[in-house]
């Protein structure tokens, strides 16, 4: 998301403590990772990422800023736009999920949320939400929601109805500004935005398991702009590798994790 007023939240600094702690072996439950860049592929300085995945060998990127928005299927390998829908001027684009034989993209402050159909792009329908769109993924069952609060939602994908939220917590503290969201082996991977880490999320309870600690990664790519922070999660399954990017950043990074001692 983008919202240059918002200053440095508490849980962005919680984060920070919940690091310095796992540095003098004072982790409690949290797991901390570190990362080891594997690949790199090109990616759109242009693009202001929203929302990304990997889905039958293809990446799918959602962007934002009005004017700018659109929804994509791209090559990995080249950056080549083999499919782009644009989402018209007065809509700022945000986080998208593939569910079933269709692909979801959230609106910014719109409350909408676009319905199109995977293999053509071609509009299916629209939804009403009621709060801010900010990341989004799917667990196989529910369209899984973040709004830049401390909560996850939980909607049915084929009617939009909320089904149950979640608090997310740091060792009972809440963790705010939650972004963009991917779903991995049973726990929600979310962006928290500004920050440079990732937190793994247990989806039934809202409780932090891990974080992701990927400090120096945006030093490793041109990423000139302010707004060019981390911002993209994209497991792809079928080759199990994880991938990451940031808005308007020149590099999507495969890493892998390790934990730290």
């Amino acid at each position: 998301m983008m919202h240059s007023q918002i200053h440095l939240s508490t849980p962005r600094l919680l984060l920070v403590l919940v690091l310095f702690l796992a540095s003098c072996g004072a982790r409690g439950e949290v797991t901390i990772y570190d990362y080891t860049v594997i690949n790199s592929y090109p990616h759109n300085t242009r693009f202001f990422t929203q929302g990304l995945l990997v889905h039958d060998g293809y990446l799918y990127e959602g962007t934002g800023r009005y004017g700018e928005s659109a929804l994509m299927q791209l090559r990995l390998d080249d950056g080549e736009v083999l499919k782009r829908k644009e989402l018209g001027s007065r809509y700022f684009g945000e986080g998208i999920a593939v569910a079933g034989d269709r692909i979801f993209q959230l609106t910014w402050r719109e409350n909408m949320v676009f319905e199109h159909d995977l293999e053509t792009f071609d509009s299916v329908g629209s939804h009403y939400l009621p709060t801010e769109g900010w990341g989004l993924t799917w667990d196989g069952e529910h369209l899984i929601v973040s709004d830049g609060s401390d909560r996850l939602f939980f909607y049915d994908p084929d009617d939009f109805q909320q089904m149950r939220s979640v608090t997310v917590t740091i060792q009972g503290r809440p963790v705010r500004y939650l972004n963009e969201l991917e779903y991995i082996d049973g726990e929600v991977w979310a962006n928290v935005w500004t920050s440079n880490e990732i937190v793994r999320i247990d989806p039934a309870t809202g409780e932090i398991r891990s974080v992701v600690d990927l400090n120096g990664l945006r030093e490793q790519t041109s990423a000139r702009d302010s707004d060019a922070v981390l911002n993209g999660i994209a497991w792809d399954e079928e080759r199990r590798r994880l991938l990451v990017t940031g808005k308007l950043w020149a590099h999507i990074f495969e890493i892998e994790l390790n934990e730290r001692d």
